[in-house]
């Protein structure tokens, strides 16, 4: 049997991490989610932390611990996105009280000691801001080495939250720019790609003849969220940005890449948080990142047709 990919998931759930998280502990996953760690972002972490939680009772995962981790940026002032996924980050579905707290170590110690003391190498998959991920690296240098990958959901060659910055990235540019520049291994899944992965209708009503309460809890999901991308980008569909870094891992044939160099805008009015995705190569520098570009839509609800039955087995 092949060897299961040790990871540690970095969210800040939302509707689509959720989701992400859900793929990445189904039947059909090659994950061995080592833990989950919390980040300020689309809510503020107490409550992605209580939503992480609450996801983990929904399917069974009991025994992945949940560290809660910055509270804020490295610098700036929190910025939340509620318009998007409502006033507890995950709102729709109705979901217990969790039957369990999150463990008493910050998510970024929590981080540190499993990348200082693991014998094989984990992937990072961070799709909130990099905050944490960041701040361990600042803290302790020596855990770059025990970073097989970090896959995260980020960026792109436009933007949703200004007009050229993506969400994760412009809530905390300066953690993005300490994680792009590491020299660890990036695969970014940014708009370009994200954008493309829209539950459709048709998608949704796939998954509601699963029938199984994994299955009618992310179709709750999103209902909800793409109603309000609706109201607020103009979407037909809501995107599940963040399951595509899971996807990925799970079968890396879902998408297609390009080996670019990202340089991340720490500065500017405007530009504060942009990802400089240099497709031309006219910087000359050389590439720091997998830049997810195409995905085969066939594959990848296919893929998400399996792990919601994989809750019925």
């Amino acid at each position: 049997m092949e060897q299961k990919r040790k990871v540690i998931l970095d969210c800040d759930p939302g509707h689509d991490d959720a989701i992400s998280i859900i793929l990445g502990a189904s039947k059909v996953s090659n994950l061995d989610i080592v833990g989950i760690t919390t980040v300020a972002g689309n809510v503020e972490v107490e409550k992605n932390t209580l939503n992480a939680l609450k996801v983990c009772d929904m399917i069974g995962l009991h025994d992945v611990p949940v560290a809660q981790g910055a509270t804020k940026p490295l610098l700036k002032t929190r910025e939340i996105a509620g318009e998007i996924h409502g006033e507890t980050g995950l709102d729709g579905p109705e979901l217990p009280e969790p039957s369990r707290a999150a463990i008493d170590q910050h998510g970024v110690d929590f981080m540190i000691e499993k990348l200082l003391h693991t014998k094989e190498k984990i992937t990072l998959v961070p799709t909130g801001p990099l905050t944490n991920i960041a701040m361990a690296m600042i803290r302790e240098p020596g855990i770059m080495a025990n970073i097989e990958e970090i896959v995260l959901m980020g960026g792109g060659t436009f933007g949703n939250w200004t007009p050229a910055a993506e969400f994760n990235i412009w809530v905390d540019a300066e953690a993005a720019k300490v994680v792009f520049e590491s020299g660890v291994p990036v695969t970014m899944f940014g708009l370009d790609v994200t954008h493309k992965a829209l539950a459709t209708k048709e998608v949704v009503e796939r998954f509601s003849a699963i029938g199984n309460p994994v299955s009618n809890f992310v179709v709750e999901l999103l209902d909800f969220f793409s109603k309000t991308y609706k109201d607020v980008f103009g979407f037909e569909a809501g995107p599940i940005h963040d399951a595509c870094t899971t996807a990925y891992l799970i079968d890396p044939d879902i998408f297609d890449f390009k080996q670019v160099h990202v340089d991340i805008e720490t500065k500017g009015e405007y530009t504060y948080g942009t990802t400089c995705v240099d497709l031309l190569g006219v910087t000359r520098k050389e590439p720091n990142v997998k830049f997810a570009s195409e995905l085969d839509q066939d594959k990848l609800w296919l893929l998400f047709d399996r792990a919601l039955k994989s809750y019925s087995e």
